[in-house]
């Protein structure tokens, strides 16, 4: 059986429920452009939401190639932030970061009235226990399969980490770190902890190979091993386990679920431009990215498509 260990697990609120949120907090790699698949022999829609965000996207899913081309123009003049009728790559993966950027916010919008429970601007460690676990600190002795208490210490780590001036009060940038470590440098130690925490079963404070495999995959019966574990065996012999001692130490962690050599937007920005670029000049002309609208934002052709609501922006 295959475990998700390749997902980012984000927090989910416990608001109204019998007893906390059963679910995993633990955060595997950077947060993805997208969570679907990158095949552009399928689809663009990986582009799309790696380009857009995962909202707008959906927004332009709807509408007619005409409106999708007209306010893809708007876009490229945003993108060209030196105004030299040019989008570069560089120009091309800020605008996918703070694409990225603006997904995260709103996903904190949208769950901080839950928590800031006096509307006083802020979140105190407090207020996200006592909507998180309210109903287990009620009822502690409950009988349950989950460790709440361990869960609610671990998120009292995780949020006094986020918490830069020590006060136990996040303001909306602490409190975004708390929820997405995986977008804040100063968090990669609790995210370490966290993933060695789950995956060391022997409790040696390392990850072995068969911690390792055994994160991702549980033989069931007499069933072949899939290949794709072989070849996650060999990966962690030549790349995990960088020192060559049978086991991934914190620095060796850090490098599996967030790699420095890997920059998503990056990667998406070259694609992009590598697709797009007719002429092979290194850059894009506002032309040859609306002739490859399909691919940056793509469109529907719905009866519907215009009669949408428009964004300010278009």
């Amino acid at each position: 059986m295959i475990c998700p260990v390749l997902m980012c697990f984000l927090l989910c609120v416990a608001s109204g429920s019998s007893k906390p949120t059963e679910r995993k907090t633990r955060v595997h790699h950077e947060e993805p452009l997208s969570q679907l698949e990158h095949s552009d022999d399928k689809n663009f829609d990986y582009d799309h939401e790696a380009f857009l965000g995962q909202n707008q996207a959906k927004t332009f899913d709807h509408l007619s190639p005409e409106e999708s081309k007209r306010r893809l123009s708007i876009i490229v003049d945003k993108i060209d932030e030196n105004k030299d009728s040019f989008v570069s790559e560089e120009e091309l993966k800020l605008w996918i970061k703070n694409a990225q950027k603006k997904h995260i916010y709103e996903s904190v919008e949208h769950q901080w009235n839950d928590f800031d429970l006096n509307n006083d601007g802020s979140i105190t460690w407090e207020e996200y226990r006592n909507v998180t676990y309210g109903s287990y600190l009620d009822d502690p002795l409950t009988d349950t399969e989950y460790n709440y208490t361990h869960m609610m210490w671990r998120d009292e780590r995780r949020f006094r980490v986020a918490d830069r001036n020590g006060d136990l009060i996040a303001d909306k940038e602490e409190f975004t770190a708390f929820l997405h470590p995986e977008d804040y440098e100063h968090m990669n130690d609790v995210v370490v902890q966290e993933t060695i925490e789950d995956i060391d079963k022997n409790g040696d404070g390392f990850i072995d190979l068969k911690e390792y495999i055994g994160d991702m995959y549980t033989a069931e019966n007499d069933d072949e091993e899939p290949e794709w574990v072989s070849t996650e065996r060999q990966q962690f012999s030549e790349f995990r386990d960088k020192n060559n001692d049978g086991k991934m130490d914190k620095e060796e962690t850090l490098d599996w679920i967030l790699p420095a050599d890997y920059d998503h937007a990056e990667a998406e920005a070259k694609h992009l431009l590598y697709e797009s670029d007719t002429n092979k000049d290194g850059k894009l002309t506002k032309e040859e990215i609306l002739n490859k609208y399909d691919l940056f934002v793509g469109s529907q052709v719905t009866d519907f498509g215009e009669a949408l609501l428009r964004h300010d922006e278009f």
